[in-house]
């Protein structure tokens, strides 16, 4: 179980599909419902994957199931997150408290032991963390800094544990392309479920026809959410998972440049020094 070059150049293209998906959410009027449309059209993506690699390991179906009722959580959180806070505070403090929560519960379930130099790496990260969760300028019309850090904090737990399952399951499977693809048609689809209950009978209508006008961006976000947990998880299964999830979260670099070139997100000094704190963090981390 060693990081090599070719995973690491692997997670790095994942980390940048996963910030681009999660611009794609954060750009819609609608976050429920793209991240609902988003994940439902995993069913249909994942699908061919499973007809060419068959089922995974029966000995990986408990953790598929544990993992699909915590990616609900997952998707709630993440909507609120987005709701409330912009791109570049929601996403790094995700994404940066998670290897964190991974480190310490892959030494206690798995027996994955981190460096003096991983352990300073996580000191790292907790100090971006706080200074992007204090800094200015993440407002945004109709959000509110304190629940979107509420949102994005307690997404990071679940982050960190469905990490920790998935990296149990993937490695019990067998094949992780079929792993992941049985993962994404069940993963989708209750929250999508939840959505819609949530809207009634009244709302429905409306709901259906946003995501309608929304399939082909949709599209975008499904494919690059596929392919970056697949990758990932492919990586777990050739590396210990708290540096794979570690390096994976290289990906706060990727949403702050997203969110200031495209989102027209402020990106201030305080902001630049949290994101590149908690990127030197993780890559300690990874190094170490």
């Amino acid at each position: 179980m060693t990081l090599t070059g070719p995973v690491v150049l692997a997670v790095l293209f994942a980390a940048l599909l996963h910030a681009s998906w999660n611009a794609l959410i954060k750009s819609a009027t609608d976050k429920s419902l793209d991240t609902a449309l988003i994940h439902s059209l995993g069913l249909v993506a994942a699908l061919p994957i499973l007809l060419v690699t068959g089922l995974p390991a029966a000995a990986s179906w408990p953790y598929l199931a544990t993992s699909t009722a915590i990616h609900v959580g997952y998707y709630v959180a993440l909507s609120g997150a987005y709701k409330h806070g912009d791109l570049g505070l929601a996403y790094p403090v995700m994404r940066g408290s998670a290897p964190l929560l991974v480190a310490l519960s892959s030494l206690a379930v798995m027996g994955e032991r981190l460096s003096s130099l991983a352990w300073l790496g996580v000191a790292g990260i907790c100090a971006g963390v706080l200074t992007l969760g204090l800094s200015r300028g993440h407002g945004q019309p109709g959000g509110h800094r304190g629940k979107a850090l509420g949102f994005a904090l307690a997404n990071a737990c679940i982050i960190a544990l469905y990490t920790v399952v998935d990296g149990l399951g993937v490695r019990a499977s067998g094949n992780a392309a079929a792993y992941v693809g049985l993962l994404f048609v069940f993963d989708g689809l209750p929250f999508l479920a939840l959505v819609m209950w949530r809207r009634g009978p009244q709302g429905r209508p409306a709901a259906l026809r946003y995501m309608a006008g929304r399939l082909h961006v949709a599209w975008l976000g499904t494919l690059a959410s596929l392919a970056s947990y697949g990758i990932a998880l492919w990586a777990m299964t050739r590396a210990p998972v708290a540096v794979v999830a570690a390096l994976r979260e290289t990906s706060v670099l990727f949403a702050a440049l997203i969110g200031t070139l495209w989102l027209r997100e402020r990106f201030g000094l305080q902001r630049a020094i949290g994101t590149a704190v908690v990127v030197a963090g993780v890559m300690a981390l990874r190094f170490g």
